[in-house]
């Protein structure tokens, strides 16, 4: 997939409901802008986003580090959190997208400290993705159960 047709398809000003492909391009891509967003992108991290992506869409190890490695090259490219949330709130139901909350939690997590940064972030797009404030809490302890 060429970057820019799918920043095209983001950027549009009433983009289409994304097939399912597209939208897990922009939930990775999501995951990688939380890890990026405190300037350090761990390898904790980048293991975490494998195993959600090997998880949430039954992905081989080999298929989620492509899947990763895609979403991080759209990351660098894209102007902003808003295209991302976007996609995934039009294309996934609420409840599967406190289940998104949740995901962005555990890789916020993955490196054993909570970061202002981040928790700004997922603030941010839990309320992008439509999510209210006691659904994005239980789903931030529910990753810390986890972590």
């Amino acid at each position: 997939m060429i970057f820019k047709d799918f920043l095209d398809k983001l950027l549009a000003p009433a983009p289409a409901i994304l097939p399912d492909e597209d939208a897990r391009l922009a939930l990775t891509a999501l995951l990688v802008r939380l890890a990026r967003s405190d300037e350090s992108y761990s390898d904790s991290e980048r293991d975490r986003i494998d195993r959600i992506l090997r998880s949430r869409f039954q992905l081989d190890s080999g298929a989620a580090q492509i899947l990763r490695e895609q979403g991080e090259g759209l990351e660098a490219e894209a102007p902003d959190t808003v295209r991302f949330t976007r996609a995934i709130k039009d294309a996934v139901p609420y409840e599967d997208r406190t289940g998104v909350v949740e995901t962005l939690w555990q890789v916020a997590l993955a490196d054993g400290k909570r970061d202002a940064e981040e928790d700004a972030l997922i603030r941010l797009a839990a309320n992008l993705l439509g999510v209210n404030d006691v659904d994005s809490a239980m789903a931030r302890k529910r990753a810390e159960s986890r972590a």
